[in-house]
């Protein structure tokens, strides 16, 4: 471990452009070339933390002390920085996408959306790089109240009822999660994320182990939209395309599966977990999620709806894959991450540049609209197969990990609810590629695609999609790190 101040930096380089964005409100071609500046040097600074990362040497920087054993401090572990290099990855394109969608739109108070979206990115690495649970849950609350501006930005009824929601839910979270962190502190003596488990060796009940792990799931369960703790992500579709691609693939949801990960390797840990019988709990919660919410997907005919519940049910392949607690299955979640993060802002990409364009949301209208928009469906094509589970996209490599660990572990429902679930994303995304290519309309002809700035986005997240798939270790170590990963964590990997 060495002391270096450059994750601090990337969480803060994003916060610091919030200044220059808010004194260009009234230069908007000054304002976005600060929030993709940002983005650039953001994911500058966090790339400059892989080679140390993959050595085996961890960054790690004290900001304040909080009280005697407790502080704000930050670490790049493997963990944090596949996490941190999602995201701020993303973060450039959907940050181009979204000027191409508010000017597209016309839309109001876009200084108040981009600066927003600048905390919401910091509070994210933030997260991805915490040393201990305090420091998670500062970022973790950060999120939620950046995030929310950006969900009622319409200022619609509808939207404020759906804030109101996501406020209670997320809220309500956190309190639970502060819980957790005093019992977890005054069992453990301490809060520092462990690899192997936290609270290993830790003389306690298991009554007590299971009500604290109860108290952790509900405080990250809700963000990660384990049901029956989704209801607000639905809800908050009425966000712009844009935010939703952020809730579902760069930043919200995936801070909350994210810290999944983190309880189950880094806080209780496998012996722990299975002493207490506690994973049996999470795999029937996970399985649930998914069977249950991929069939309510099927029956929403609004796009940006059908694609939440979509999210809702692989945010918990995520879930069941660190559930198992098999080394396979454990890359096969960290690696499915990544994958949803590339696969579905592809989709809400396409959502949105669709809206734009043509102003269509249900998918009962797009027949024909391939052959005006060839670009756009193809990448939602792409990201259709992916999410299926198919070569050659990236959704294919996590779902045989995840197939191999629950073979491995003996868990052959499991197994079953992945196969199933696959059934099923097929079954309610296929249809919409077939209506947009192969149904005859001419209710489009005319049209062109949306904005480059738009299309050139979701068919790059299209592109890194398939890439990752035919070189899982490509560009940026992401198979090498999720390897890393599991064998912190069960001390050897696969």
């Amino acid at each position: 471990m060495y002391e270096s101040y450059v994750p601090l930096w990337a969480v803060m380089v994003s916060m610091v452009a919030v200044v220059p964005i808010l004194l260009s409100s009234r230069r908007p071609n000054l304002r976005e070339f600060w929030t993709v500046g940002a983005a650039l040097v953001k994911f500058g600074l966090v790339l400059s933390l892989l080679p140390g990362a993959i050595a085996g040497r961890i960054a790690h920087v004290e900001i304040l002390q909080v009280v005697e054993g407790v502080e704000l401090a930050l670490r790049v572990d493997p963990l944090g920085i596949f996490f941190a290099l999602v995201a701020s990855g993303l973060w450039i394109l959907t940050s181009v996408y979204s000027i191409g969608y508010v000017r597209g739109l016309n839309e109001k108070k876009q200084t108040r959306y981009f600066t927003c979206f600048a905390v919401c990115l910091s509070s994210t690495i933030g997260i991805a790089f915490s040393a201990n649970i305090v420091t998670f849950i500062v970022f973790y609350e950060i999120l939620t109240i950046a995030t929310y501006p950006l969900i009622i930005h319409e200022e619609t009824p509808e939207a404020l009822r759906s804030g109101r929601k996501y406020l209670f839910y997320t809220l309500t979270a956190g309190v639970v999660l502060m819980a957790a962190a005093a019992w977890t502190h005054r069992l453990a003596g301490g809060l520092d994320f462990v690899p192997g488990g936290l609270l290993r060796g830790v003389d306690a009940p298991a009554s007590t182990i299971r009500i604290l792990f109860l108290l952790f799931i509900g405080g990250v369960g809700v963000k990660a939209a384990i049901m029956p703790l989704h209801a607000w992500l639905p809800a908050a579709m009425v966000a712009p395309t844009p935010v939703s691609a952020l809730l579902h693939a760069v930043a919200v949801v995936k801070s909350g599966v994210f810290g999944v990960v983190r309880v189950v390797g880094f806080v209780f840990g496998p012996q722990v977990m299975q002493s207490c019988g506690v994973d049996q709990a999470l795999m029937v919660a996970a399985a649930i999620t998914i069977i249950v919410a991929s069939i309510m997907a099927l029956a929403q005919d609004n796009l940006k709806m059908r694609l939440a519940y979509s999210t809702v049910g692989h945010l918990s392949y995520v879930v069941l894959g660190a559930a198992i607690l098999s080394p396979e299955a454990f890359t096969g979640g960290v690696l499915h991450i990544a994958s949803h993060a590339t696969m579905k802002i592809t989709l809400f990409f396409c959502a949105g540049a669709i809206y734009v364009n043509v102003h269509r949301q249900n998918i009962s209208e797009l027949d024909g609209i391939g052959r005006a928009m060839p670009w756009t469906m193809g990448a939602f094509a792409v990201g259709s197969i992916g999410l299926a589970g198919l070569p050659p996209v990236n959704g294919f490599v996590s779902k045989w990990y995840l197939g191999l660990g629950a073979v491995g572990a003996g868990h052959k429902l499991a197994l079953a609810v992945f196969l199933v679930s696959g059934l099923l994303n097929a079954a309610y995304l296929f249809p919409i590629v077939h209506r947009a290519f192969f149904r005859g309309s001419n209710q489009y002809e005319g049209e062109r695609e949306a904005s480059p700035l738009m299309v050139v986005p979701l068919v790059i997240t299209a592109l890194l999609s398939v890439f990752f798939c035919l070189w899982p270790n490509g560009l940026v170590h992401l198979y090498d790190l999720a390897v890393m990963i599991t064998g912190s964590v069960f001390g050897g990997g696969l």
